[in-house]
């Protein structure tokens, strides 16, 4: 958009420098601030780089911002999948899996709805399956789906993000509210909720997820993930189809993490490696962003997102009503659906849910293995 910035695309050093000073900014903005946890850290570090992009300081196209694109994220998909055991989290999951697959089968159908009434242009059908991917698993698969459906458009995927973080908020807080409303009290089962409300204060421990790995777990958490990202490539050069690096490399971690779950699980940081990368591409996306294209399609985007999410809770509130579900469980499969592991979580120990914190966790990793696959596949399928 500008010529003439600042901080040019071939400094290197300063444009590496502020991509991680404003995913760290982020992160710290949402854990340390009232303003920062209600916007996000994602949104935070999108605006960061937004403004400066657009206020000439930085450009919005640099090598660096590519290397973000080919090289870290391929590496943090695999980061966030190391605790990905397929048969614990069937195995412990139990009605929470079932509201969560009835949530995925929601979102495909309010995708399938939401492209036929909305027209989105020529990468419509991207931006479709990208949606579909992130309201199944979470915001890993949307980075991950965009890049194997080879939407490359920075502009359009920070619409899209602006869009999904505006609507994700919204819908967080009408999850939060579902569970105090006397109509769907009444409706459905409510045992969870009763047994919270009758905890004492000191008989629920707050689950602490913090992690303190050691310099051989980041090595090997590293390792392994460089490791796998290199024969994701090496399989998609052997069979030739475009974007399907990323397929592969979560079909392998989640193998391992399978196949070897204790030895996995035992390395300690992949998670927060991956997700500092991750805050490191949407440091690149706003950076990449132009204000107009943002302002142009973000409205529509915002539309379509609703539309989805509508349809998502519909479904998900029919069919747990028919097969007698708990509401508790319902709100927390669907959290799960949409953010991922951690905001599920959260929403478990935030309500005093103490049975379904580890659900909320195998769930939210679940739909991170698998969302991605099911978004390309919708993807190709409305095209």
């Amino acid at each position: 958009m500008f010529e003439n910035t600042i901080f040019t695309a071939d400094q290197n050093w300063f444009l590496w420098a502020i991509l991680f000073t404003a995913a760290s900014f982020g992160v710290w903005a949402e854990q340390k601030t009232k303003w920062g946890a209600k916007l996000s850290a994602v949104v935070v570090t999108i605006l960061f780089t937004f403004i400066l992009s657009n206020l000439s300081i930085i450009p919005t196209d640099a090598p660096a911002y590519d290397v973000v694109w080919s090289y870290l994220i391929p590496l943090a998909v695999p980061l966030l999948l190391f605790k990905a055991d397929l048969r614990r989290i069937i195995k412990e999951s139990g009605p929470t899996l079932l509201a969560f697959a009835i949530g995925g089968v929601g979102t495909v159908a309010g995708t399938v709805i939401a492209y036929n009434l909305i027209p989105l242009g020529e990468e419509g059908w991207k931006l479709a399956g990208i949606f579909c991917s992130t309201y199944i698993g979470g915001s890993m698969n949307y980075v991950a789906a965009s890049q194997a459906l080879q939407l490359n458009s920075s502009d359009l995927l920070a619409a899209g993000v602006a869009a999904d973080n505006l609507m994700m908020t919204i819908y967080f807080l009408i999850l939060f509210a579902l569970p105090s409303i006397g109509l769907l009290k009444k409706k459905f089962k409510n045992e969870i909720q009763i047994e919270a409300d009758n905890l004492s204060v000191g008989e629920f421990e707050e689950i602490n997820s913090d992690e303190n790995p050691s310099l051989l777990d980041l090595g090997k958490a590293l390792s392994i993930g460089l490791t796998v990202s290199a024969f994701g490539f090496l399989f998609q050069e052997f069979i030739g189809i475009k974007g399907s690096a990323i397929l592969i490399i979560t079909f392998l971690v989640v193998t391992l993490a399978t196949i070897f779950p204790d030895k996995m699980k035992a390395i300690k940081g992949a998670d927060q490696i991956g997700t500092l990368l991750m805050q490191v591409f949407f440091a690149a996306i706003g950076a990449s962003a132009n204000i107009i294209i943002v302002l142009k399609f973000g409205p529509i985007l915002f539309v379509f997102a609703a539309l989805i999410l509508f349809v998502h809770l519909m479904f998900i509130l029919f069919f747990g009503k028919l097969f007698k579900l708990d509401l508790a469980e319902i709100v927390i499969a669907s959290n799960a659906n949409m953010g991922g592991p951690t905001t599920a979580a959260a929403m478990a120990v935030g309500r005093k849910w103490k049975s379904l914190v580890i659900p909320a966790i195998l769930c939210g990793t679940l739909g991170y293995a698998v969302a991605t696959f099911i978004g390309v596949g919708v993807a190709f399928w409305l095209r």
